[in-house]
């Protein structure tokens, strides 16, 4: 009798603990399943521009050329100035908020403003290029942490009233980037620039020429 009564005892004991193995592995699926739907639907993947030696990197990581080219594109943007740049500044601080953080957005709004009470904007035309042979260099971007990151840019700037070039500058631009995985689907990079980390450095004022005051620039 007593054989039969342990025999059953351990048959429970052995059900008892497939139960408590079926509830861990629900557990375990549930908690998969709830993995599988909130991980995100895309991907962003930065890849280096030469690819001739092929790349092998964390997804995470950009390549600073990555870096350089955002920063470059986007403040290119900001002082690209074709009318009036009492209209133009602020309509581009605007239409590039997603490639901006907030703190930056904000600077750049009471310089528009600041600018606009001054009459230094108005009626005026500007454009940025890279300097000639000062384009990206290794030492262009410093890697700060993994989303943090520092620029130096050296542009040209040219800048017109009523059709007629009244200054071109040389200077370095020290822009902040960080990651800014807010919304890819206005802004697909992922960064964003966050100003400046130290004052921008004249190199160069060029005076304009007579010939650049008729229209021919050099």
């Amino acid at each position: 009798m007593s054989r039969f009564k342990n025999a059953l005892n351990a048959r429970d004991h052995h059900v008892l603990t497939l139960r408590v193995i079926c509830g861990v592995l629900c557990f375990i699926i549930a908690l998969a399943l709830f993995g599988w739907l909130t991980s995100p639907r895309h991907l962003t993947i930065h890849n280096p521009p030469d690819l001739r030696s092929g790349s092998s990197r964390a997804w995470w990581e950009i390549p600073p050329p990555t870096i350089y080219a955002f920063s470059f594109y986007i403040f290119q943007q900001l002082n690209s100035w074709t009318k009036n740049g009492d209209v133009d500044y602020p309509y581009r601080i605007n239409s590039l908020s997603a490639y901006l953080t907030p703190n930056c957005e904000l600077l750049l709004q009471q310089d528009a403003k600041q600018r606009k009470d001054l009459g230094e904007s108005r009626d005026r035309v500007r454009g940025v290029s890279e300097i000639p042979e000062r384009g990206y260099k290794e030492e262009s971007v410093t890697i700060v942490d993994r989303d943090n990151w520092r620029v130096r840019l050296d542009l040209v700037t040219d800048e017109y009233v009523n059709a007629e070039p009244v200054k071109r500058s040389l200077v370095r631009y020290p822009l902040k980037v960080v990651r800014w995985d807010k919304n890819p689907e206005i802004n697909p990079f992922g960064l964003a620039l966050d100003c400046f980390f130290d004052i921008p450095q004249r190199l160069e004022v060029v005076p304009i020429t007579k010939d650049e005051k008729k229209g021919v620039l050099h």
